[in-house]
């Protein structure tokens, strides 16, 4: 079948399991898990919109650098990734969503947003550059409308070639005009989004292998999911000349990726851990300590399962086979985007809560303090009033006004060490600011309050681990990712017949 027809069963799966997912976002805004300022809320948002994201422009990088490269295998679906390509539209909505929230302070993921955070603190002070509301803004809407631009003059040249074009090289070199400077533009751009939405949660952190670890983990993401849609696009009756040949340079492509995201996953807590960089190691030492299910189970699903499954050269030709590893993939990278994103977020709030309790006890100890020296100074006026009325000798006032005194003495003191212990407790985030020598203060302190009560810390759903609530908000995510795309298919030719190298695409051999 020449043209794909979304049909209304189809409709309603996807459409009603976006519903839901909905309807299960909202529902966290009000089931925070104990953890407050609705973060439940706005980290799940902020979690599924990155992914689906990350996989629609990593999805026209691909395509761009196929067709940059006079690639000819991937012609036969190349309308999958022009549609997923699409989805940056809705998704620059949703970041905008994020955006709004993040001026109007209604949520408190980053802690470089945090103004008074900013002027206590060195480190935040010297990134606060970049690392503010206005690039955080203008990053997100420019360069996330510049792809959707280049994509979308790409789909459209594309769409005009089947449908008014011939097969030769007029429209091809129209969209190589247009695909070249689509991958320069993703390729050097898309870092600077992943460093202020993912890394900046963890704001004292940084790692300058980081935009290609979470680059990697969305290209394996995207390619299983092209896998499992064009499983079921066949199916259907959709794609006949997609065939075995193809599903294995894609399940080449899965199993290869997976293998380089794991060198990057182990380079960076490699090189990283061995060194000891105090403000890099507490990355790792926070989610190996306090979230180990996440740290290793993210090894587990996203290497040691995919390698054993698709080492073998047959399973990358067995549809159910490879469906089921690319679903276990699929999964397993928007699992690491949830240990990327949660413990960070968490750990923000912990030291607002923290520094907003140190400022609560700074107040009550100030008026007790005041209480007390008003006691004092009322005791001494009626003692006095006593000792005149009764004609008591000046000695015995004298030693009540020393003692007057040193009462007095002792509530000033009670400030000064309140004032000192409260010192104390932002002086690890001071010591972290102007230190990078490593040492075990700078270390915990470079976690953005990890010193503060971090070790040990209770489980919370939806933290900790993903929550029923997580799993539905993903399926719902997922669901309306695939209507958005499927919409798309429905709207051009399923096969470009006109390419150039769809020839070369329908007898393809590996």
């Amino acid at each position: 079948m020449e043209n794909f027809v979304f049909s209304s069963r189809a409709k309603a799966i996807t459409g009603g399991t976006a519903l839901f997912g909905l309807l299960l976002l909202i529902a966290s805004y009000f089931v925070d898990g104990g953890e407050g300022h609705h973060m439940r809320f706005w980290t799940n948002l902020l979690h599924n919109s990155v992914f689906f994201i990350g996989i629609s422009f990593i999805a026209c990088f691909a395509y761009g650098a196929f067709t940059t490269a006079y690639a000819g295998w991937f012609v036969q679906f190349k309308r999958v990734w022009e549609a997923f390509g699409m989805f940056l539209l809705p998704g620059l909505f949703l970041m905008g969503i994020i955006v709004v929230g993040l001026w109007m302070h209604a949520h408190h993921m980053y802690h470089w947003n945090d103004q008074e955070a900013v002027a206590t603190d060195a480190l935040l002070t010297h990134k606060s550059s970049f690392l503010n509301p206005v690039w955080f803004t203008g990053a997100t809407i420019i360069i996330l409308g510049v792809y959707y631009w280049l994509i979308s003059s790409v789909r459209k040249i594309s769409i005009d070639e089947d449908t008014n074009g011939t097969t030769s090289y007029a429209h091809h070199r129209r969209i190589k005009k247009w695909a070249a400077p689509m991958i320069a533009v993703i390729g050097f751009t898309s870092p600077f989004l992943i460093w202020q939405w993912i890394m900046s949660l963890d704001a004292h952190w940084y790692s300058t292998m980081f935009a290609w670890y979470a680059s990697a983990s969305l290209f394996v993401a995207m390619i299983a999911l092209t896998i499992m849609l064009l499983i079921y696009l066949k199916s259907r009756g959709y794609f006949p000349g997609v065939t075995a040949e193809h599903f294995h340079d894609l399940g080449k492509y899965l199993f290869a990726i997976s293998i380089f995201w794991t060198y990057v996953w182990f380079s960076q807590f490699m090189l990283i851990w061995y060194a000891n960089v105090g403000e890099e190691t507490i990355y790792f030492k926070l989610r190996m300590d306090e979230y180990p299910v996440l740290f290793w189970g993210n090894l587990l699903l996203n290497f040691i399962m995919p390698f054993f499954i698709l080492m073998r050269n047959d399973t990358k030709r067995k549809y159910g086979t490879l469906f089921f590893a690319s679903a276990i993939v699929f999964f397993g990278h928007w699992f690491d985007y949830f240990n990327m994103i949660k413990p960070g977020a968490r750990q923000t709030l912990i030291e607002m809560e923290h520094h907003a309790a140190g400022h609560d006890e700074a107040h009550t100890t100030t008026l007790d303090a005041g209480n007390s020296h008003g006691e004092d100074h009322a005791t001494a006026t009626m003692d006095d009033h006593a000792a005149d009325h009764a004609g008591t000798d000046e000695s015995h006032g004298a030693d009540h006004a020393g003692d007057d005194h040193a009462m007095a003495a002792t509530g000033d003191h009670a400030d000064d060490d309140h004032a000192m212990a409260t010192t104390g407790d932002h002086a690890g985030d001071d010591h972290a600011a102007g230190d990078h020598g490593g040492d075990e203060h700078g270390t915990m302190a470079m976690g953005g309050g990890a010193g503060h009560d971090s070790h040990g810390l209770e489980f919370k759903s939806g933290y900790t681990l993903p929550g029923l609530l997580e799993i539905g908000i993903f399926l719902g995510f997922l669901g309306g990712f695939l209507f958005f795309v499927l919409s798309m298919l429905a709207k051009a030719p399923l096969e470009p017949k006109k390419d150039p190298y769809y020839e070369e695409s329908l007898h393809h051999h590996t």
